[in-house]
């Protein structure tokens, strides 16, 4: 026996749930909830930079403060974000989600911060950590992404990104930058005879040895093969020499084991400061033209390129 149901009428018909959205989407725009304005300006974007200036923008609307201060370490690189001048009084953060450190925010002000207002702070920042998360985990995709895998120093497109910024900032604020280009001597005949291993430990150990010569604010980078890139701002050209000489030194003091014998390198450099309206390209090629005359002149020697006239 068979039995027919009777039909029923959907509960929204198409044309209602079309509206509801719309209505639900105008709702969601012109909401003006501070938790509902805060997750609607979060949701535009990835930058941990911009999101942590809006959660500083979103807080300093609910709780007055005179300072305030986000720090974490992603990989290799410390992210700041600070505002203001701070106070005797001060809150502090350390974010966490699933075990996951999101890093430290502090507030500073004068005045104490009443239990109310610290109950505010907790709910936005409870609003505020998945995005924060997010961001920090595509921070993490995007250094990666310009990071040698080898030697953990970033690799050759940061040094283009790098070079790009620094003809900007040159350009714009008369500042000296200098660029090392640094080859490991007669690399090739160690990998033959020694075997690719050992290769691979002297390229992470010259890594750390000129991470050791140079200053905190210049930055390294792993140009291709056995041939690493420094950049040095607020650097002239005797600065530059200084710190050329001082890496090569730490290279040539390298020993890595191989059975019975040591192996050592040695190290060329070729260094040139950059020239007012210089292109990158332009200011990497006098850099290399000056790192071929210290290999073609010996090795183990620095070279400083020419300048343009």
């Amino acid at each position: 026996m068979s039995s027919k149901h009777p039909n029923v009428e959907p509960l929204h018909k198409p044309s209602d749930q079309l509206a509801l959205i719309k209505q639900a989407t105008q709702d969601w725009q012109h909401n003006d909830n501070p938790l509902v304005r805060l997750c609607r300006r979060l949701s535009t974007s990835l930058s941990l930079e911009h999101l942590i200036a809006v959660v500083a923008e979103e807080l300093s609307a609910l709780v007055p403060y005179d300072q305030f201060t986000y720090r974490h370490r992603i990989g290799r690189q410390d992210f700041v974000y600070a505002s203001g001048l701070g106070g005797r009084h001060r809150c502090e953060y350390n974010l966490n989600l699933q075990g996951e450190s999101l890093g430290t925010l502090v507030l500073n002000r004068r005045a104490r911060f009443a239990d109310e207002e610290l109950s505010a702070i907790e709910h936005l920042l409870g609003v505020a950590i998945c995005p924060i998360r997010n961001a920090c985990q595509y921070a993490r995709v995007e250094q990666a992404a310009l990071t040698d895998a080898l030697t953990s120093v970033p690799n050759k497109r940061a040094l283009d990104e790098a070079l790009w910024k620094a003809c900007c900032i040159s350009d714009r604020h008369h500042e000296h930058y200098s660029l090392i280009l640094c080859d490991l001597d007669r690399f090739k005949n160690i990998n033959d005879s020694y075997g690719h291993v050992i290769g691979d430990h002297i390229l992470k150990a010259a890594a750390r040895e000129i991470e050791q010569a140079v200053r905190h604010s210049d930055s390294l980078f792993r140009f291709g093969g056995e041939e690493f890139a420094i950049l040095l701002p607020h650097s002239e050209e005797e600065d530059a020499q200084v710190v050329a000489e001082r890496i090569r030194t730490r290279v040539a003091d390298i020993q890595v084991r191989c059975g019975d014998r040591q192996v050592k390198v040695t190290c060329s450099l070729g260094l040139a400061t950059r020239q007012s309206g210089e292109h990158p390209e332009q200011w990497l090629a006098r850099a290399d033209e000056a790192l071929y005359r210290a290999k073609n002149q010996g090795r183990n020697q620095t070279r400083t390129s020419d300048r343009i006239r």
